[in-house]
């Protein structure tokens, strides 16, 4: 066994000696949750802690909000791969420097990102076929926009798309309806699932905020285990939190989060796994 994966797998065992003995939780039980903390971070950043309570091994989890105002921040993207080119290399400690807070992007397979992907006005990917995907959009003007599988191809042909990533699934469409399948069993999404979440989601002002949690059951030291909440439960936590739409990160080992203060302090939730594609925060121009 490796250096780089005793640990992760001791870590693992002990959170199934925590869990042994449980049944499989439903996807629908019961959420409770607290009223977020907030503290300025940057301009036009926030970040967010909320005490959360749900059933099974959804009892030891930990919600870090982080809070972005698109008029005072700007989001970019930032591939990495490895030498080769077999896997994927991007981490938050690969922000640039410039970067006040960086995050990983949606899904993916091998070294590239899954469903439509746009940096800098460059189409990397093409749109992906899915009816519960989701793209974030920002153009040239700052706006960040969240757009739904059936509008994705007008956007496009319109122009003007700075940064695009699509990812999936959706987890509120419209304006704040949790979708079917992620609470009902038998239509293709595994509802009693538990793992490590991120996602993204607009606010009603159309403020962004961003969702990560953690195993709490540990320490810090177990933060990266993949277990947390449902699907469904993620989902109705960010409604309660006013959100309209929204849509799921790659969450499990890749989940992971970078923020960085004024006087140049750092504060990093890591992950396990290193991916293609994340999405860094600058100060807007």
């Amino acid at each position: 066994m490796t250096g780089r994966l005793a640990l992760p797998l001791l870590l693992l065992g002990a959170a199934a000696l925590l869990v042994s003995g449980r049944a499989a939780e439903p996807g629908s039980g019961t959420l409770n949750h607290g009223t977020p903390s907030w503290e300025a971070v940057q301009p036009g950043l926030e970040l967010g802690t909320l005490p959360v309570s749900a059933p099974g091994e959804g009892r030891w989890t930990k919600v870090v909000l982080l809070r972005m105002d698109p008029a005072r921040v700007r989001l970019g993207l930032d591939i990495r791969l490895s030498p080769d080119f077999s896997a994927g290399a991007w981490a938050v400690d690969s922000a640039p420097p410039e970067a006040v807070a960086a995050f990983n992007a949606g899904q993916f397979k091998g070294i590239a990102p899954w469903g439509w992907t746009v940096m800098d006005g460059l189409e990397l990917r093409p749109p992906g076929t899915g009816p519960l995907s989701l793209a974030v959009v920002g153009d040239t003007a700052g706006r960040i926009r969240f757009v739904e599988p059936d509008s994705i191809e007008i956007v496009r042909r319109a122009g003007g798309t700075r940064i695009a990533l699509q990812s999936y699934p959706a987890l509120l469409t419209g304006r704040g309806s949790i979708p079917r399948q992620l609470t009902e069993p038998g239509l293709g999404v595994g509802i009693g699932h538990r793992d490590s979440r991120l996602a993204l989601c607009q606010l009603p002002d159309r403020r962004l905020l961003l969702l990560l949690t953690r195993f709490d059951g540990l320490g810090d030291a177990g933060g990266a285990i993949p277990l947390g909440l449902t699907l469904g439960e993620t989902a109705r936590l960010l409604k309660d939190q006013g959100c309209l739409r929204a849509v799921a990160l790659d969450g499990g080992i890749s989940s992971q989060l970078l923020l960085r203060d004024p006087a140049g302090g750092t504060r990093a939730w890591r992950a396990w796994r290193k991916v293609p594609l994340g999405v860094t925060v600058s100060i807007a121009p």
